[in-house]
C-alpha cells in the first residue's frame, strides 16, 4: 500500500520538507526543572525523527521571564541556547528537521505560584483573591520577549518557529470575546483584541531569516465558551496574521478553562479527523498553508485528507508516541506493522497531569520516555518460553521475547487473542481498541511466535512443552455480588453483556459505577428502557482519566442515565433492586441487573506450584496480578519480557 501524497515533499517558505507529517508539541515533563533539554528529551525526539517524520516541534517553550513556569522548556535566556542547540543537532543528524513552538501560558503557568499569570482581564479567584488583567508595560515586554525567542530559536539552529494562539494560553484569550473584556486599544472589536498577538507576530518575524517560516497554532473556533470565537473571526484574523508574518496555520480546538480540554488530547470517544473540515476551510477562505490536527492517527486516513488537498500537512503526534516507526513502516507500504495509537490517554495525558508519574509514557509504547534504556537487547541464551494468555499483556511479552531471540509460545485458554482488552473495544466508541488488540495477536503470528487457542496452560501442559520459564498472564475475571438474589436468573456479569453472550431489556440497574459499569450503561442504552447506576462512592467514573471521564458522563447525559452515589445494593429481588442511601433503604424497580463491581485475578495456583516444583523461573504480570489499568499490564509484561 502506497501513500503517495502523504510522503512527498513540501515546502514552507524557504523550508522543503521530505513528506507532510508533522510532529507537534506535546507536554512530556522530560525538560529539567529549570526549562533546560534533557538527555531523555533528545533521545524521545530522535526517535522520531529516525522514525521518518518530517518535522518535529518542540513542547510549549516558555519566552517570557516572568512567565516561565518550572519543569516546561525555556527560552528566556541566551543560556538555554546551548541546551536547544544539542537537541536541533541531534534531530538532524537523525535526518529530521526541528522546530520550536514559543508560548506564554496565561493561566496555565498557575502551577508555578512564582510566576506571573498574564490575562486580558482580570479574574477572581476566590478568597478576595483577584488576578489582574496585564498592564500595557508588561504587554510591550511579553511581545518584545516573544522577539528575543526567535532570534535564540535561530542562534539554536531551528528550521522552524511556532507561535502558540490556542488553547486558552495568554494570545489565544486575547483574541477571544470570552475573556477580554478590556476598554482600551487591547479589547473591543477584533482588531483590538488582535493587536497583542500581531505585535508578538511581528516582534518573532523582525527577529529570523526571511525563508525560515513561521507557523501559528490557532483553536478553530471556541468551544463550550459562550459568546467566543466564531470560525469566522478566527478567519478575518489568520488574514491579518497572515499580513503580519505568519506562513502557516495549525488549525486544532479547545481551551482548558471548560469541558473543551477534551479537545486538545482528544479521547478514544471523539471521531478520528474530527477537526479536518474546520481546517479545510480556514484554508479554503484564507489561502494559508494549513496543518490538520486531531485524532489523524492512520496513514490511509492521513493519505485521503492530503489527496483531496484539504490541507497542506497532518498532525500525527501521539500515533508516533504509540510507534516511533509510525512514519518508516507507513512509507514502506507496512501499515500492518503499525502499532496504532488508541486514544486511550492513559499515559500521554493521564500521565501528564498526575503528580506520581515522572513523565509521559504510553500504553502501545512502554519504551516512550526510555528511548535509550530500553533498546532491546538480543539475548545470549535463547529460551523456550511458555505464555499463559493472549490477552494484551501476554502478546506484549511474547512479541518482546521473540524480538529478543527468545522462542514463546503463546497459550489462550478461549478461542480468540487480544483478551479483555478486546471486550473493551465493545463499548460504545471503543471499537479501535478492540482492532488494536486483534492486529497485535496477528503481528506475533506473522513474528513466527507459535500460537495456541482454546489451550488453558494446566501442570500436564507444561510437562509437554517443558519451558524454560513461564510468564503467567491469565487474567482477571469479573466478581460475582454476594448479596441475597445475586444468583437470579436475570443478573449478569458486565462481561457477559459485553461480550454479547446475554441480551438485556426493560429497566436495567448497573452496580458499580467504574469505568466499566458506566460503558455497560451506554452499551445497553437503545435495548432498555430505563437505566439506573448504582456506585458506592460519592461519584461515579473515579478510574477514568479526566477527558475520557468528560466524554463519558456527557454520553450518560444525553441518554437519560440515572446515576445513584453513595449507596450500596443490599438485595436484588424479582423487579427491584434494595440499595441503602443516607441511612436509608429504598427500592429501584428494574428488570435486569449487570454487576459491574470489579475483577479478581484468575487462580494460578496449580501451575505455579508445578513450576516451584519444577525449578521453572515464573512471572506474574498483568491483572494475573491484580486488575489494573491496561498501561499497567503492557509496562509489566514489556519490563518482564526485557529481563529474562
Amino acid at each position: 500500500m502506497k501513500y503517495n501524497t502523504l510522503f512527498s515533499p513540501v515546502r514552507v517558505k524557504g523550508l522543503e520538507l521530505k513528506n507532510r507529517i508533522l510532529f507537534p508539541a506535546m507536554g512530556t515533563k522530560m525538560p529539567s526543572e529549570d526549562g533546560q533539554v534533557s538527555q531523555q528529551l533528545i533521545d524521545y525526539h530522535v526517535a522520531r525523527a529516525r522514525g521518518g517524520c518530517g518535522l518535529n516541534f518542540t513542547e510549549v517553550c516558555s519566552v517570557y521571564s516572568k512567565a516561565a513556569p518550572r519543569n516546561f522548556l525555556a527560552i528566556t535566556n541566551d543560556r538555554y541556547i546551548p541546551g536547544l542547540k544539542r537537541l536541533t543537532d541531534a534531530i538532524h543528524e537523525a535526518g529530521g528537521k526541528a522546530g520550536i513552538q514559543l508560548w506564554l501560558g496565561g493561566f496555565a503557568v498557575s502551577s508555578d505560584p512564582e510566576q506571573m499569570i498574564i490575562i486580558p482581564s482580570s479574574v477572581p479567584v476566590g478568597n478576595d483573591v483577584t488576578i489582574p488583567g496585564a498592564d500595557r508595560e508588561t504587554l510591550r515586554e511579553a511581545a518584545l520577549a516573544f522577539g528575543e525567542g526567535a532570534r535564540r530559536a535561530v542562534e539554536a539552529g531551528f528550521d522552524a518557529i511556532e507561535f502558540h494562539a490556542g488553547h486558552n494560553y495568554t494570545p489565544h484569550s486575547f483574541l477571544s470575546p470570552y475573556f477580554n473584556h478590556r476598554t482600551d486599544e487591547y479589547g473591543g472589536s477584533l482588531p483590538n483584541r488582535a493587536r497583542f498577538l500581531l505585535e508578538c507576530i511581528a516582534a518573532i518575524r523582525s527577529n529570523i531569516p526571511d525563508e525560515m517560516p513561521l507557523f501559528m497554532r490557532i483553536d478553530a473556533h471556541d468551544d463550550y465558551l459562550e459568546g467566543g470565537l466564531t470560525i469566522e473571526e478566527v478567519i478575518e484574523f489568520c488574514k491579518m496574521a497572515e499580513k503580519a508574518g505568519v506562513d502557516a496555520l495549525d488549525v486544532s480546538r479547545g481551551n482548558f478553562s471548560t469541558a473543551a480540554i477534551k479537545y486538545e488530547v482528544p479521547p478514544i470517544d471523539l471521531p478520528k479527523g474530527f477537526n479536518v473540515e474546520n481546517a479545510a476551510r480556514i484554508r479554503r477562505e484564507t489561502g494559508i498553508f494549513t496543518v490538520a490536527v486531531g485524532r489523524i492517527n492512520d496513514p490511509g486516513q492521513a493519505e485521503d485528507i492530503l489527496a483531496a488537498d484539504m490541507v497542506d500537512m497532518v498532525v500525527m503526534g501521539r500515533a508516533q508516541l504509540a510507534d516511533p516507526e509510525f512514519c518508516n513502516k507507513a512509507q514502506e507500504g507496512r501499515p500492518e506493522d503499525i502499532v496504532y495509537c488508541i486514544a486511550c490517554n492513559q499515559g500521554c495525558y493521564d500521565g501528564f497531569v498526575s503528580k506520581e508519574v515522572p513523565f509521559i509514557t504510553c500504553l502501545r509504547n512502554p519504551a516512550l520516555g526510555r528511548e535509550a534504556e530500553y533498546q532491546l537487547a538480543a539475548t545470549t541464551l535463547a529460551k523456550r518460553v511458555v505464555v499463559a494468555g493472549g490477552g494484551i499483556a501476554g502478546l506484549e511479552a511474547a512479541i518482546v521475547l521473540k524480538q529478543r531471540g527468545h522462542t514463546p509460545i503463546v497459550c489462550e485458554a478461549s478461542g480468540t487473542l487480544g483478551g479483555q482488552f478486546a471486550l473493551a473495544g465493545e463499548a460504545p466508541r471503543k471499537e479501535e481498541m478492540k482492532d488494536a488488540a486483534l492486529l497485535r495477536g496477528q503481528q506475533a503470528i506473522r513474528m513466527g511466535i507459535e500460537v495456541r487457542l482454546n489451550t488453558p496452560v494446566t501442570p500436564e501442559l507444561l510437562d509437554d512443552l517443558k519451558p524454560d520459564e513461564l510468564v503467567i498472564a491469565v487474567g482477571s475475571a469479573p466478581m460475582a455480588l454476594k448479596i441475597p438474589g445475586g444468583d437470579m436468573p436475570f443478573v449478569y456479569n458486565s462481561h457477559d453483556v459485553l461480550a454479547g453472550k446475554v441480551q438485556v431489556s426493560g429497566k436495567v440497574a448497573v452496580i458499580g459505577g467504574g469505568l466499566v459499569g458506566l460503558e455497560v450503561a451506554e452499551y445497553v442504552h437503545g435495548m432498555a428502557t430505563g437505566i439506573t447506576v448504582v456506585e458506592m462512592l460519592d461519584k461515579v467514573a473515579k478510574d477514568l482519566g479526566e477527558l475520557r471521564a468528560i466524554c463519558v458522563m456527557e454520553s450518560l447525559k444525553e441518554a437519560g442515565v440515572e446515576l445513584v452515589t453513595s449507596a450500596k445494593c443490599l438485595e436484588i429481588k424479582k423487579g427491584a433492586i434494595v440499595i441503602e442511601q443516607d441511612s436509608a433503604t429504598t427500592e429501584i424497580p428494574c428488570d435486569t441487573v449487570v454487576v459491574a463491581i470489579g475483577a479478581r485475578s484468575r487462580d494460578y495456583g496449580p501451575i505455579q506450584k508445578y513450576c516451584e516444583e519444577h525449578g521453572i523461573p515464573w512471572h506474574a504480570i498483568g491483572d494475573a496480578v491484580r486488575a489494573r489499568r491496561a498501561l499497567n499490564a503492557v509496562a509489566e509484561a514489556h519490563e518482564t519480557a526485557r529481563a529474562i
